[in-house]
């Protein structure tokens, strides 16, 4: 009754070129835009409002259960939630890591090596592996490569982001975003004839995307490389890096102090004290992890982790005595044979996200201690505690050789350090890179669909051994799935209320003072500042529609613009939150926000204007 209500009375306000329908849609894609920027709910929970909203509303958004739904059963979800498991199976081999190894052979200490290694590596992979988790694999090896080198991780790990952007628009199975691209042209071919639209091809834009990836890389190569700042120091010392000599200190414990006889937690356990015991040393003997059970005995020295305002505090009340504290990663733990301090990518789909360190118990669970959080560029040195937790986000983690292993084992995080001894199935590489050849060419050849083709490449996997059965469900990041189950019906709301057709005249308005080739500038231009701030997927979702109904008003070739939109958001540069992997190289880089802003937005002018051309060049853009 209350939305009839509204919508009569909005009913006689509007100009009769615009419908409700059409406002009614309007306001969820508002919604689903400041939800998006604004990170207010994940990411995956605003694609399922919105989808439950389009449902609820269905008088006016044309939208039935069956096709509020639809977005679970899209051929491009499905390839996606396939090309995400045969990634994990790759990845299993350690395959791309010893391609890693071998690059780093190669660079050594030239910094042009370098990075002509990490551009050349990272983008033809990520043409054939989903290129977000080539990113997750290749942090490390990267950042490793960089200080083994003496670089700065900084002048490598956006190019590494990068790259993967570039290498992704090879192929169609390069991105989720080509996927879902082509299912959404697909099916807009099948409504409307007359557009000329179908799904893409294997190997259908590679030519152009060749070109992309070669510009690209010649621009990350001069021009890229004089922009991007040394923000970590080239010297692998992380205490140094995220300057934390001033919240160390060493504190001995004398004979009067009410301390002893207690444990270490319930001396210093109270969380409202923000303060971490890292080590106990008692007559030359160092103690980590776990220490929560350890009591404190006379003249030991604790190691602690806090701000000089507390550690005054409690020095006052225990009579501790203050004897200084470690300068570098050497002084805190010297003669470590493998690094007991690593930083920490938290990834999408990880447990962590949307959680606190305190709410998520991750101490607890890895017997680790947290020292420092960076969180979009800044980094948080105390009081981090209930801090939510984002996709990104970096903790500078202290833990037992032990420990580091298991989170290395664990896909709930990116450790931006790679361990000597990870276990790989080496053995199986043969059947996985076998495996990959055949998704690939059995659509190529027309043989399957690539829904089919992914498909049937995990069960390969499965029956060779590449993968474990229990390890399917683990490899899908679900967050991604919710997203495009919950994005697409959205398109199909603003193709059925005529609202695609509204805003695609009303772009197609500018022909009269720009030509054709203009206005699919204009069109690669707007949807790479839309994907700047929300998800290059939902970009490809809101502006297809409207791109082919603008073709279709000034006549122009309807392929051409869905081929920019769908460039355009495979090439989100301008900011860390425009691309997931931007976000995985955020923290380890020490980038800042405007970094990626100085970098990427000469780029991706630059392919605004090299795409464009080449699409018209191979495909026409006709009018």
């Amino acid at each position: 009754m209350f939305f009839s209500t509204l919508v009569s009375a909005v009913q006689g306000l509007v100009p009769a070129a615009v419908t409700v329908d059409m406002l009614v849609v309007f306001a969820l894609i508002l919604l689903s835009l400041v939800l998006f920027a604004t990170e207010w709910l994940p990411i995956d929970v605003t694609a399922i409002v919105v989808m439950v909203l389009l449902m609820v509303l269905e008088p006016w958004t044309q939208i039935t259960p069956q096709e509020g739904l639809s977005g679970f059963a899209s051929p491009a979800t499905i390839t996606v939630l396939a090309m995400l498991i045969l990634s994990t199976g790759v990845n299993r081999t350690g395959i791309v890591q010893h391609i890693g190894r071998k690059m780093a052979e190669y660079a050594g200490n030239s910094q042009t090596k370098q990075l002509a290694a990490t551009i050349s590596v990272t983008g033809p992979v990520s043409g054939f592996i989903n290129n977000t988790p080539v990113v997750a694999i290749l942090v490390p090896v990267v950042a490793d490569l960089a200080h083994k080198g003496k670089t700065s991780p900084s002048k490598l790990l956006m190019p590494l982001s990068f790259a993967s952007m570039l290498g992704g628009t090879l192929t169609v199975i390069g991105t989720s975003t080509n996927i879902l691209a082509s299912d959404i042209a697909a099916q807009l071919g099948r409504e409307s004839p007359g557009l000329g639209l179908h799904a893409f091809g294997m190997f259908e834009f590679t030519k152009l995307g060749v070109i992309v990836f070669v510009v690209g890389a010649v621009y990350l190569m001069t021009v890229g490389v004089r922009l991007l700042p040394k923000r970590v120091p080239a010297e692998d010392d992380l205490l140094e890096e995220y300057a934390l000599q001033e919240y160390l200190a060493d504190v001995v414990v004398p004979a009067d102090s009410s301390l002893i006889g207690q444990t270490v937690q319930e001396a210093l356990g109270n969380d409202d004290l923000d303060i971490d015991v890292l080590q106990l040393i008692r007559y030359g003997e160092q103690f980590l992890e776990p220490l929560a059970r350890k009591e404190i005995h006379e003249n030991d020295t604790l190691r602690l982790r806090t701000n000089r305002e507390t550690l005054e505090r409690i020095m006052r009340s225990e009579g501790l005595t203050f004897v200084g504290g470690p300068r570098s990663e050497s002084d805190l733990h010297p003669g470590e044979a493998e690094p007991v301090m690593v930083e920490v990518v938290i990834p999408s789909g990880s447990f962590l996200v949307g959680e606190s360190l305190a709410s998520s118990t991750f101490r607890q669970r890895y017997d680790a201690n947290v020292l420092a959080f960076r969180t979009r560029g800044k980094v948080v040195r105390d009081r981090f505690e209930d801090i939510d937790i984002r996709v990104g986000d970096t903790l500078l983690v202290q833990a037992p050789p032990d420990s580091l292993t298991r989170l290395v084992q664990n896909e709930d995080f990116i450790v931006a350090h790679e361990f000597e001894d990870a276990d790989y199935r080496t053995e199986k590489t043969p059947f996985a890179v076998a495996i990959i050849a055949g998704v690939v060419a059995l659509p190529a050849f027309n043989v399957l669909p690539i829904v089919v083709s992914a498909l049937g490449g995990v069960v390969a996997m499965i029956l060779t051994g590449v993968l474990k059965p229990n390890e399917l469900y683990k490899s899908v990041e679900w967050n991604v799935i919710f997203l495009l189950a919950g994005v697409i019906p959205l398109g199909v709301a603003l193709q059925q209320t005529g609202a695609a057709a509204l805003l695609g005249d009303a772009v197609a308005s500018t022909a009269t003072f720009l030509p054709a080739i203009g206005v699919l500038w204009v069109f690669y231009l707007a949807t790479g500042l839309l994907t700047s701030v929300i998800s290059n997927n939902a970009s490809v979702v809101l502006m297809i529609p409207v791109a082919a109904s603008a073709a279709q008003s000034i006549g122009a070739n309807a392929f051409a613009f869905v081929l920019a939109v769908t460039f355009a958001a495979s090439t989100a540069f301008m900011t860390p939150v425009g691309y997931q992997t931007n976000l995985f190289v955020y923290g380890p880089g020490g980038y800042t926000f405007s970094d990626f802003l100085r970098v990427g937005a000469p780029l991706q002018l630059l392919l605004s204007v090299v795409t464009v051309a080449g699409i018209a060049f191979f495909w026409g853009v006709g009018a």
